[in-house]
């Protein structure tokens, strides 16, 4: 195999993303290398005062059906295909005047951003690009001779590749240009099969491909020996991946996991109803609230769990202010997102380099739809994202009291804090604010026992003379199989249960739940967290 450095004497561009083209052709140009192009692309040259000859005159066919048919020519993928060290390629391409070209730049018709603009299929089906795969595959197979770019990220690594070595390229540099454009040829295709699986209903196609855009490498994993990298999808859904970060050091692995954590549970809660924070550590809530500003809506999430707060993740449904900010400011906190963050917050967070600001372009949408995945040994589970939502009139009541008006917003609000907890999932609510959470316990006992020991220790750091977990109310995210975890968040003071029910023993659960004076509603709906 060679790895000798190679010229660029010949390239074709075709380009729908025109960004930097002109600087590149300028460039090349100035280098001596012809330039080949099409459409739009050619005239953009032109018109930049650059000479380009058109795929159509090199061919000898014009330009037809509407743009599908101009570069699946043998002249064009010769051109590419070659092997410039095989004489019998050679002597081919010379009897039927195929000439070689060393550099193609491609980049696709703009499929993904047509679909996220909700494009009607046939207008989707016109952007799927046909020509521009082939040739960069056909570039990227020949990668020996052949230098492929597919994105413009490429434009200036490619000029100071040339610059570094006269003109030519290595081995190894095309080798990279190769892998890349195979990956985004790759990407595209999963995009188009996914969309058209959507599209004609097919909720477990026969074959699923997941691809990104790396947005990130990261120092390590979820620990120091693993390594890492953040990619994002290409979704325009606000959160983490389409944040601007305003200042603070690189975002880790758990940091990234844990702010999309945080993001998505406080975009439960619209701005209209309020504003609303969730303290997010290592993946689960420390603290929910609501509150008549932000900055109490913090302190009540704060005043849930005070210790797991330290060094956690903070988001909010509202504009950061100030007043907020210089709060958060007195403890260490890891990140803060928010849909916006006013002068007076950035200027008090500019003090403390270590925390994480991002800017979000809204909340996201909890009802959305979308995919989930988790790789397992040898595959892949794939799921819808858990979108599902409940409203008061989708409650049953089960006992004989019904809850009160109080104890329903609070039920609703700990229903959605719950769906963000891992399971066995446990939150006891009051006033529109988490005052115990216990997650991920094997026991749904055991998740009922710890939150109500958090709000007990709460209740001594804040100098409470009770615990607040008397007259809450208590969600637990899958149904009670016995009683015996109803009662334990009876003996803590909760007045009033929801959870899904479907329990074989619903009705002596039903039992104990009268027994106690509790009012208990049913939603027949869970939300398992694993």
């Amino acid at each position: 195999m060679t790895t000798d450095l190679h010229p660029i004497r010949r390239a074709l561009l075709s380009v729908s993303d025109k960004t930097g083209l002109i600087e590149l052709a300028q460039a090349l140009a100035a280098r001596g290398v012809e330039l080949l192009s099409t459409g739009g692309t050619a005239k953009a040259m032109r018109d930049a005062g650059l000479a380009v000859k058109d795929v159509s005159e090199v061919t000898g066919f014009p330009e037809m059906m509407d743009g599908r048919v101009k570069t699946l020519h043998p002249v064009v993928h010769g051109g590419l295909l070659a092997l410039r060290d095989n004489d019998a390629h050679m002597a081919a391409a010379t009897a039927h005047g195929i000439k070689e070209i060393d550099l193609l730049v491609v980049n696709l018709y703009p499929f993904e951003e047509t679909v996220a603009k909700g494009a009607d299929y046939d207008t989707c089906i016109e952007n799927i690009d046909i020509g521009g795969p082939a040739m960069i595959r056909a570039a990227a197979k020949n990668h020996r001779f052949v230098n492929v770019v597919v994105d413009v990220e490429d434009y200036a690594p490619l000029l100071a590749e040339l610059d570094a070595n006269d003109g030519q390229t290595s081995y190894a540099f095309r080798q990279r240009l190769a892998q890349t454009a195979y990956a985004r040829t790759g990407a595209y295709d999963a995009a188009v099969s996914s969309w058209m699986a959507d599209a004609i209903g097919d909720a477990a196609p026969r074959r699923r491909v997941v691809a990104g855009k790396l947005a990130q490498t990261l120092r390590y994993g979820e620990n120091p020996h693993q390594k890492a990298a953040f990619y994002t999808d290409g979704s325009a859904r606000p959160g983490v991946a389409t944040a601007q970060q305003l200042q603070g050091k690189e975002l880790s692995y758990n940091n990234i996991n844990d702010t999309d954590a945080a993001f998505e549970l406080v975009s439960e809660f619209l701005p209209a109803d309020g504003p609303a924070c969730a303290i997010i550590k290592h993946a689960n809530p420390c603290g929910v609230a609501r509150g008549t500003s932000l900055k109490e809506a913090y302190m009540r999430a704060f005043d849930c769990d005070r210790t797991s707060a330290f060094g956690g993740i903070i988001a909010l449904n509202n504009i950061l202010d100030a007043e907020t900010a210089e709060e958060i400011a007195k403890i260490f906190t890891e990140v803060v997102i928010a849909p916006g963050a006013d002068q007076g917050a950035r200027d008090i967070f500019a003090a403390k380099k270590n925390l994480r600001l991002l800017i979000t372009p809204g909340l996201a949408n909890p009802a959305a739809g979308g995919m989930a995945y988790k790789q397992v040994s040898g595959g892949m589970l794939v799921q819808d994202k858990d979108n599902g939502r409940i409203g008061a009139d989708d409650l049953k009541v089960v006992t004989r009291r019904a809850p009160s008006d109080q104890e329903l917003a609070d039920l609703l609000f700990a229903w959605k804090v719950a769906k963000h907890v891992k399971s066995n999932a446990i939150v006891y609510v009051k006033d529109g604010a988490t005052v115990g959470v216990g997650a991920g316990q094997m026991s749904r006992v055991d998740s009922s026992t710890i939150a109500a020991l958090k709000a007990r220790r709460m209740a001594g750091e804040l100098g409470l003379p009770d615990t607040p977990a008397k007259g809450s109310v208590v969600a637990s995210d899958a149904f009670f199989p016995f009683a015996d975890g109803l009662l334990a968040a009876a003996e803590a003071g909760a007045t009033a249960i929801i959870q899904p029910g479907g329990s074989m023993r619903d009705d002596e659960v039903i039992a104990a739940a009268d027994e106690a004076g509790l009012a208990m509603v049913f939603t027949g709906m869970r939300h398992f967290r694993h």
